[in-house]
Order: C-alpha cells, then sequence, then structure tokens
C-alpha cells in the first residue's frame, strides 16, 4: 500500500534533517494518512478510502464527497476515487 493520498494526490517528501552543526541526511517527511469511510450523498453508499488529514478537512469545507469529488482534477485522483467519481456524475446526470 503506498503512502499517497487518494483524493490529493499528497505523497512523502523528502528534506534534510539538519543537525546542531549544520550537518544535513536525508530524511522523509509522510503524509498524515486516515483510512475514513465517507458517505456518498449521489450514490447512497458509503466509501472507504485512505486519504491525508488535510483532504479531510477540505471534504468538509466543500461540503460533502461528492462536492469534493467534482471539483477535483483527475489528475490527482487514485483510480479508485475517479472511478467514485464517474459514477457520481453519471448518477447526476440521470437526475437531472
Amino acid at each position: 500500500m503506498s503512502r499517497r493520498c487518494e483524493l490529493t494526490g499528497k505523497t512523502r517528501q523528502i528534506g534534510h534533517r539538519v543537525s546542531h552543526s549544520n550537518r544535513k541526511t536525508k530524511r522523509r517527511f509522510l503524509p498524515n494518512l486516515l483510512n475514513v469511510t465517507l458517505m456518498s450523498d449521489a450514490l447512497g453508499r458509503s466509501v472507504r478510502l485512505r486519504i491525508s488529514a488535510n483532504a479531510l478537512k477540505t471534504i468538509d469545507h466543500r461540503g460533502g464527497l461528492d462536492a469534493f469529488l467534482l471539483a477535483a482534477r483527475d489528475a490527482d485522483l487514485s483510480p479508485r476515487a475517479l472511478e467514485i467519481k464517474r459514477q457520481i456524475a453519471k448518477k447526476r446526470a440521470t437526475a437531472a
């Protein structure tokens, strides 16, 4: 399982650990990933995703999973999230 957010594409970053004597050694900054179950209003079912804490806050801010996915770029989404986005768009198109 990769250390990558399924919604934002946030992944590990590389930097330096700097000692008091200013020696630099490589280190990794890992995203704060959470396994969450989110409810999709359009699909009427829950979806399990591995997302970052930052993405979880953004979902709440934008008004739910459906609104977040419809506004998200396809390049950032994982294949699972992209499939959920397509299902939501299809469901909304048939409802309208």
